[in-house]
């Protein structure tokens, strides 16, 4: 098939590379606002290079990868469900969630599908995680803890425009720990704070987060976030029942340090970047995406769903700079 693919910054080139690597795809092509970065995919993957995103959109292509900037989400998702090609958009669908709420009406009339990403689907351990859940191995579920550690902070510039750590790190918590679970979330507590980049402050945002969720069966979960983790990359899920607990995470290059005497674990190198943990979750993230393509697959997280984690980063959001708890019917407007 052929594929388009709108953006080639950091992820959407990273998106290129895996599409290049796809057995159903024969082709790309791309469209950038910096010619160097489509003219690199093109010598790169041997890319046909677009003007525009209408040019893509008319150039014949399957599907179409949005990698883009977060404001130009909506518009973009629009004109690809107009023309009738199946979408692929990285998270969020919209700055804000009200923003996304147009979206999400638009897309609902429609047949063409709509794939957002939220990688940590297709990863092994969480997908393991969620079997674990669903098949009743851990009995009732009363504490769910996730974590998300940056290695370090995003430039300022990336930081100014991201709407906050709630809406650009810890929703890929949010999204995980209702598809792990199967619950949704009815009301939120969160604490931040700013002990390093000063820029992060600056910008009204926190560099550090906890939230308390609870969930609609009674389980409560605890999010962790921050932007400094000098050791790596750390992405792990807990999940305690009354019949058992399991981990996601608990590898050998987990970025972690034991001081217990004796004990060797995490041996590893620990991960670095997201690209390094879940560069096997992002293939197989963009396989399915060749099968929704293919009309073989429905859109394995919908646009209903970014808005769901969304909702709860606009909570969030508001319980931080109001000090209080905030339930997600205050800021749910669908």
């Amino acid at each position: 098939m052929r594929i388009g693919i709108l953006g080639l910054g950091r992820i959407g080139a990273f998106h290129a590379e895996t599409l290049f690597g796809l057995d159903a795809v024969e082709s790309l092509v791309v469209a950038d606002p910096f010619a160097g970065a489509a003219k690199a995919a093109a010598e790169r993957f041997g890319a046909e290079v677009a003007d525009s995103p209408e040019a893509v959109l008319a150039a014949g292509v399957d599907g179409i990868v949005v990698a883009a900037a977060t404001d130009a989400h909506p518009a973009l998702i629009l004109a690809a469900v107009a023309a009738g090609v199946p979408v692929f958009c990285e998270k969020p669908v919209a700055r804000t969630m009200p923003e996304g709420v147009p979206v999400l009406k638009a897309v609902e009339g429609s047949d063409v599908p709509v794939q957002i990403g939220y990688n940590r689907r297709f990863d092994t351990g969480f997908a393991a995680a969620r079997a674990a859940v669903q098949g009743g191995e851990l009995g009732k579920l009363h504490t769910v803890r996730s974590t998300t550690l940056d290695p370090a902070p995003p430039p300022a510039a990336y930081v100014a425009s991201s709407g906050g750590i709630f809406r650009d790190c810890s929703v890929h918590d949010f999204d995980i720990i209702r598809w792990v679970t199967g619950r949704e979330v009815t009301e939120v507590y969160a604490v931040g704070g700013n002990r390093g980049a000063e820029y992060i402050k600056e910008a009204g945002d926190a560099d550090t987060t906890g939230a308390v969720l609870t969930l609609d069966d009674g389980t409560i979960a605890v999010v962790s976030n921050s932007r400094h983790n000098a050791r790596g990359y750390d992405v792990r899920m807990e999940l305690h029942g009354f019949a058992d607990s399991i981990a996601v995470g608990l590898d050998d290059k987990l970025p972690l340090r034991s001081v217990e005497p004796g004990v060797t674990f995490p041996a590893g190198t620990p991960h670095d970047f997201f690209m390094d943990r879940f560069t096997d979750a992002y293939r197989a993230e963009l396989t399915a995406f060749t099968e929704v393509v293919a009309g073989r697959l429905a859109s394995p997280c919908t646009v209903a769903d970014a808005l769901e984690a969304g909702w709860i980063a606009e909570a969030c959001t508001l319980s931080l700079h109001e000090h209080r708890p905030v339930r997600i019917e205050e800021v749910r407007t669908v």
